[in-house]
């Protein structure tokens, strides 16, 4: 697992740089040297969750659930004085809390928080999942995803969502109940779609995907670019430090949403299997501490970060290759930002934390 994680946050390091170097040529480092900086971070807060007993989150669950949300409502707070001093209302996308040199984005860290309260919650029920037990889920995971959408960050959203149903199938939830909520999501998403409850260029997103033909240009063009660069790459790739649309910076975002689409430039074929064979090991340990786990708790939160991973890295991939739609999800220990490497970083520390307490280091037994 931790070679994985290694592998993936080695090549990020070196692929942020490659896309950035050109940005601000008296100092190319600079994405680099905060990218560092977000890694090694990163992993203090990996040791620490790796640490602490996951079987203590009774008393650490609710409290690490409600910081997420106070940090989502001081978006809203910190991004309301913005406005109001300097340009007054803004429709862009408010995601972030400034701190001095760098910005939080709660909405990865908030995905953490649901994945522990969600947890604890199922292993504190004694008699089982009822409906009612599945109303309060329901509603743990609603009050963030709320204010993720409202931000608007409909991709982080649908992330929480993923992770919502893989919790609920783990946990035992009635077929029936998940037939009626996948019923209602339908609906919701349709209404949401028809009415133009969303913002105009996530609709414009949504129908570039399932309408090619009838969307415009300007639409397509972040699409044709990754598709072009990834392309360009062949099976070896342009080689590191080379390729004409990442040195030119022709495919928006590249260090962050896009890095996919430098990756497949510049190592192509080759490079990019390699990148999604690191990930299927990544899952494939999850799945191992999801499996060695005796308790409901320790399942829960290995396959929380299970669907919070391999989603991002699905939904990151399939938009750069035309699979998914364009959201701004990232690629996850190899995109460049700080709160998504701490939020990744966490959670691999809970699937640690989880199979080293069931499994006895000296004999390998189950304990």
């Amino acid at each position: 697992m931790l070679l994985a994680v290694f592998m993936l946050s080695v090549i990020g390091l070196i692929i942020v740089y490659s896309a950035t170097k050109n940005y601000y040529p008296l100092e190319p480092t600079y994405f680099l040297k905060r990218q560092i900086l977000y890694v090694i971070i990163g992993i203090i807060v990996m040791a620490i969750t790796s640490s602490v007993d996951y079987r203590r989150l009774e008393y650490l669950a609710y409290p690490i659930y409600g910081l997420g949300i106070l940090m989502l409502l001081a978006v809203f707070a910190v991004h309301s004085q913005i406005s109001t001093a300097y340009s007054g209302p803004s429709a862009s996308a408010q995601r972030w809390i400034p701190l001095g040199p760098i910005q939080l984005q709660p909405s990865e860290i908030s995905v953490i928080g649901v994945i522990c309260a969600i947890a604890w919650y199922v292993e504190s029920r004694t008699d089982g999942l009822k409906l009612k037990s599945v109303a309060v889920i329901l509603l743990l995971a609603a009050i963030p995803m709320v204010l993720i959408v409202k931000q608007p960050d409909l991709g982080t959203a649908v992330v929480l969502g993923v992770v919502l149903s893989a919790l609920l199938v783990t946990a035992g939830t009635r077929l029936r109940i998940l037939f009626i909520l996948a019923a209602v999501v339908g609906l919701v998403a349709f209404l949401a779609i028809h009415d133009h409850l969303i913002n105009s260029y996530q609709l414009q997103r949504l129908t570039s995907f399932f309408n090619p033909g009838n969307a415009s240009s300007a639409s397509k063009y972040q699409l044709m670019q990754t598709e072009n660069a990834i392309g360009v790459g062949g099976v070896r790739g342009s080689g590191l430090f080379k390729g004409s649309l990442v040195n030119l910076n022709y495919i928006p975002e590249l260090y962050a949403d896009t890095i996919f689409a430098a990756i497949g430039e510049q190592l192509g074929f080759i490079g990019s299997i390699f990148v999604v064979a690191m990930y299927a090991l990544l899952a494939s340990r999850i799945v191992h501490a999801a499996r060695v786990s005796k308790d409901m708790m320790g399942k829960l939160l290995c396959v929380g970060v299970l669907a919070f991973i391999v989603f991002s890295a699905f939904q990151n991939i399939g938009m750069d290759i035309g699979l998914m739609p364009i959201t701004g999800i990232p690629l996850p220990f190899i995109s460049y930002g700080g709160s998504a490497i701490i939020a990744f970083f966490a959670a691999i520390g809970l699937v640690i934390n989880v199979e080293y307490r069931n499994t006895s280091v000296k004999t390998g037994r189950y304990i």
